[in-house]
Order: structure tokens, then sequence, then C-alpha cells
């Protein structure tokens, strides 16, 4: 297995460290903080009170009391000032990390369901992104002297990675403020933890879970023939809006849209066109996802 390492530039490590900083990110993340063990690398996120995710962000332990976290660089600031309002008067600090950089390892080649224990650079700091369920996929925050440089090629190879296996990114797949975890699939990834109690958002996002009323949800999108219209191209089932389509492939072949999955099902039922702009789209379930295309048309409604 040849891994690729790639820079993730577009992202900012901040550091929390403080006796109270587990019990504070754990009370305000989707994710659980409190089991996150060294070596992983969990999603998550910070939501608005009515749960529509305000970043999604990558998190790390970093020795006994401490974490990195790693987030797009156009929302770590509206980020920092929501954590230290939330913070009030726990003991927990929040340090911008400008010299260090997110850095991912992969194998493009993975299938969904390989399964690798180990991975070269996994003794240096890299920690196991979990949100590939058993694909062997790493993270790491490196000093930037110490990492890649900054290369198109690798970075565009992640993308592709994540695209194909339903990875959706805030900013790149959808905007910040409209979409619920449910819709970027963090129920799926570990991004959002039901076990445990209260977090900002967390009454709409239970509701969500346990009524299950998601229906827009990521999605792999390739073309009939040809190559795929721009990123923000909006996707219509039978003339109906269904998604926008988010980040699309270099080669313009492959890309991931999160997408009302009852109105995709319904066009593809009664034979009706599914379209990017004026280029007809296939739409399949990434793989690992639980979530399915309804068998009837029931439920569609213009919301």
């Amino acid at each position: 297995m040849v891994m690729t390492l790639a820079r993730l530039d577009g992202r900012r490590v901040i550091g929390v460290t403080g006796p109270d900083a587990t019990h504070l990110l754990h009370n305000v993340l989707t994710c659980d903080i409190e089991n996150l063990s060294p070596r992983t690398a969990r999603a998550g996120a910070l939501l608005s009170p009515q749960g529509k995710i305000q970043t999604d962000l990558m998190i790390m332990r970093d020795g006994e009391d401490g974490y990195v976290i790693d987030l797009p660089d156009s929302e770590a600031d509206a980020f920092l000032k929501r954590m230290v309002m939330y913070r009030l008067r726990s003991k927990v600090q929040f340090v911008e990390q400008n010299e260090l950089v997110a850095v991912a390892s992969f194998d493009p080649d993975s299938g969904a369901s390989e399964v690798e224990s180990d991975a070269s650079g996994t003794d240096s700091g890299f920690a196991r992104d979990e949100r590939f369920g058993a694909v062997p996929v790493f993270r790491a925050i490196m000093a930037i002297e110490g990492a890649p440089a900054p290369d198109t090629e690798s970075h565009a190879a992640w993308h592709r990675f994540r695209v194909i296996h339903g990875i959706a990114e805030c900013g790149a797949d959808y905007a910040i403020g409209d979409a619920f975890p449910h819709d970027a699939a963090h129920d799926q990834t570990g991004g959002v933890d039901f076990r445990k109690g209260c977090y900002v958002g967390q009454e709409v996002v239970s509701r969500m879970q346990h009524r299950g009323t998601a229906r827009r949800r990521p999605v792999v999108v390739t073309p009939v023939e040809g190559a795929l219209p721009a990123s923000g191209t909006e996707i219509l089932a039978d003339g109906k809006p269904a998604g926008i389509l988010g980040t699309v492939t270099a080669d313009g072949h492959t890309a991931l849209a999160i997408v009302r999955l009852d109105r995709i099902a319904d066009a593809v039922a009664s034979g009706a066109p599914v379209a990017a702009g004026e280029t007809p789209i296939i739409c399949a379930i990434p793989p690992r996802m639980t979530y399915a295309f309804p068998q009837d048309g029931a439920g569609d409604s213009d919301g």
C-alpha cells in the first residue's frame, strides 16, 4: 500500500489547554470528547442553538488535558469568538497555532472495506481519521517546516478521496448555517454522539435522529457522459430543486453533493431527469453510509 501525504491548505490549527478543556469541549461540541482516545482524529461541529452547523472540525488529543483542532480558516475567528463566550470562568485557553498545519496520509486506491492497522508515519504523531471507518486514513498536525510543501496534485487527490467516500466539508460542500449534522452525515462518521448529555443545538439534532426526519444527505455524483459543471451548480430532479453540486474533482468526473434523497428517488422511479445544470447525472450513496434512497415517494414536500 502506497500512502499519499497531503498538506491540507485552507485550514487553521487551534490549541486548547487547561484543566477544564475536556469538560467544556464535551459540553459544547457535537462529538464525544471524554472518550476520545490518543491516536484518534475525530470529526465534530459547533452548532447554533437551532442545530445548524456553524463550523465543522477535526479534533485530536495533545497530551494529558490538551487538544488540537483543525478547522476551515474562514470559520476560525468566529469559532474562537463563540468558544470564548461559552468558556465563561472555565480554566481553558484557546491559542492559534499559525506555525502548524494539518496533514493527511491516505492510499488513494483504498477500497471501502479495506482494513490496515498501521501506516507510514503513525509513530510520528499521526492519528486515525475515524470518519473513514475501516479504510486506513491518518491525520496529523505538523510544524510548517517539517510538513510537506503545498502540492496541487496531492491536495487534489485528497479531495477526490474524501468525495468518493462521501465526506462533506463546510464551505466546499455546504454553507455555514445551512446544514444540520445529519445533512453532512456527521451521524455516520462519528461527528455526533447521541449518548452524551446536552451540547449546543442538541435538542434539534436528537429529535431528527429519533424521528428519522433527515432527508438531505451526501451522495457521490457522476455525469451520465462528459464532465460535470462547476461547483455551486443547482441539481434538479424532475424540475424540482434537489441540491447543489459541492466539491468537483479535478478531472470533472466525480463530485459530492448534499441532496434531497426523496426527490432524487422520485425522479429516478418515474424516469424523470436528474441533472446538474444541463448535465444528466447519477447519484449514489457513498460506501459505508447506512442511509438509502426512499423506496416510495411518500413524504415529499417543498420543505
